[in-house]
């Protein structure tokens, strides 16, 4: 990686290194649940992105499906039930 890379905050007090960078990218690589890229090969930081972004988009979606189907639940159950007041705290 370039030293063009390094950025400097808006303070101009920090900033992150090439090494900085690698290391998050290598925690990435290594939270991806079910990733595609091999942990044991080294993946190129875009690739390694990529997959974050795709993993965080498809827990957006399992999140909005999920907040459907309590919404869903919660309509046909009584509002003022203790199982309504509980699907309620999960939604908000």
């Amino acid at each position: 990686m370039s030293s063009r890379r390094s950025r400097q905050s808006s303070s101009g007090a920090s900033r992150i290194t090439d090494d900085q960078i690698t290391q998050l990218i290598s925690k990435l690589q290594q939270i991806l649940p079910g990733t595609r890229i091999q942990r044991s090969n080294k993946a190129s930081a875009s690739k390694v992105l990529q997959e974050t972004c795709n993993y965080v988009r498809s827990l957006h979606r399992e999140v909005d499906d999920l907040s459907d189907r309590l919404s869903q639940l919660l309509s046909t159950i009584d509002s003022d039930s203790p199982e309504a007041s509980i699907i309620r705290s999960l939604i908000m």
